[in-house]
């Protein structure tokens, strides 16, 4: 027993001792960081003092100070910035689907602008910008070293202004100019058509609109084709939506499942750990789903299309997304401006992150650049549509086929003329469609 107790006692002794050895160097380290930033800080206050007293002209100290703020904000990644109270209350507004500049949602890469992606029927979709494509000047100027603020406030003007951008796209050999006229942007998230039987949700961003857009844009879609039983699928095309509201991308990708997470985001803290599930409730009644994404495809529009392809009720079609898989905050701050920081990274239900990675389409489709459509002389077009019937002596069909049967047969044939036009518009929407009309080949016949 006392030897029991001598082991207990050196055992207290000695984890004592390891603490102690242990603290002392972890108190002396955190004293030392301390240290070093009020001396950086020191440092700052030095820097802005000699610029106050000896800069060449008179500099506005609110500006150095906002500067700096910005600075350290953006130092950190992409998507980190500081907002005065101006592009605040512009990006509220955005948020509400209704905005004046270009249409275009751009990043920074090897320090110039890169477009992520125009939004549908803008100034900047109209002028023929694409995802991808570098902006290195504007008016003229350049916007080399400039942060991605200072490049944005460039591009900002009255409406009805006109701007010129210098465009260097991958395939051109030269860069060249675009023309825009700066206008007010009213977003419709959502335009839902009707493609043969087949609905097609076109979304465009994610914001206060996306949600109650869609439900009505399918509700109404279905109602115009004759009911459920008549269509054989949905559409979901996010190509060159660069995102928006986290709410509205959850609410989208409940709209088509039953249960299950949705996404998950997580940050420095396990704690602020946060998971996001599905709803009872699918608006399609299980209809097959094919996603349509792209390059342009980011943020929101990744974790609707991971959603929807972790849980397997869809089928993910197009090129691989642009993989910004962060979520920033945006915390107001003293003088009405806000900050908008990066706090969390997003996680699909299988646990994947899309940061840097993007969302890899489960049949890859690459769409073909556009090309002037070649005119075929009558001969040749008269030639290139011959058929067996066409033949001299070829034998007739003495088969009878009623009325019903023949007006059916044209039917059909009208849809696959339509399919095949929609192919040269937009070969990659066409094969969605394709997608769609096999998926619904294998369901059962009483569905």
């Amino acid at each position: 027993m006392k030897k029991f107790l001598m082991a207990a006692t050196l055992g207290t002794a000695a984890s004592v001792l390891v603490t102690t050895q242990f603290a002392g160097p972890l108190i002396a380290q955190e004293a030392e960081k301390k240290s070093t930033v009020y001396e950086q800080l020191d440092l700052f206050g030095d820097i802005f003092e000699r610029i106050r007293a000896q800069y060449v002209e008179d500099v506005d100290e609110a500006d150095l100070i906002e500067a700096a703020i910005n600075g350290m904000l953006t130092s950190l990644d992409p998507h980190s910035s500081y907002l005065p109270p101006k592009d605040f209350d512009d990006m509220r507004t955005q948020t509400s689907g209704e905005f004046g500049g270009l249409g275009i949602e751009v990043t920074q890469e090897d320090g110039y602008v890169k477009v992520v992606s125009p939004m549908d029927g803008t100034p900047a979709d109209e002028a023929g910008m694409e995802s991808g494509d570098f902006i290195t000047t504007v008016d003229g100027t350049s916007l080399l070293g400039l942060t991605l603020e200072e490049a944005v406030e460039m591009m900002r003007g009255p409406v009805g202004s006109e701007i010129i951008l210098t465009v260097v796209r991958e395939g051109v050999d030269e860069p060249f100019e675009v023309s825009i006229v700066r206008d007010t942007i009213k977003l419709t998230a959502v335009r839902t058509r009707l493609e043969g039987d087949s609905v097609v949700l076109r979304v465009t961003t994610f914001n206060r609109q996306t949600f109650p857009n869609l439900k009505e844009g399918l509700a109404k879609q279905i109602d115009e084709a004759g009911g459920e039983d008549k269509i054989n699928g949905i559409v979901l095309d996010l190509r060159n939506n660069p995102g928006g509201l986290l709410t509205q991308a959850i609410a989208v990708s409940d709209a088509f499942l039953d249960k299950g997470e949705i996404v998950s985001t997580r940050g420095r803290n396990p704690r602020d750990s946060e998971r996001y599930n599905a709803t009872e409730g699918d608006l399609s009644n299980g209809k097959p789903i094919v996603v349509l994404i792209n390059g342009g495809s980011a943020s929101a529009s990744e974790i609707v299309a991971g959603a929807l392809q972790d849980h397997r009720r869809a089928v993910v079609v197009g090129e691989k997304s642009f993989g910004k898989g962060s979520v920033q905050t945006v915390v107001p701050v003293r003088g009405d401006g806000a900050m908008r920081l990066t706090t969390s990274r997003y996680y699909t239900p299988s646990g994947r992150s899309i940061q840097a990675l993007g969302v890899s389409p489960d049949i890859i489709v690459v769409q073909p650049p556009r090309k002037p459509e070649e005119e075929a002389t009558e001969e040749e077009a008269k030639r290139n549509s011959r058929s067996e019937a066409d033949l001299r002596g070829s034998l007739t069909n003495n088969d009878k086929i009623s009325e019903d049967d023949l007006k059916l047969l044209e039917a059909e044939q009208k849809k696959a003329e339509e399919v095949a036009k929609l192919r040269e518009q937009d070969y990659q929407l066409a094969y969605a469609l394709d997608v769609l009309k096999g998926l619904s080949a294998l369901a059962p016949a009483d569905k």
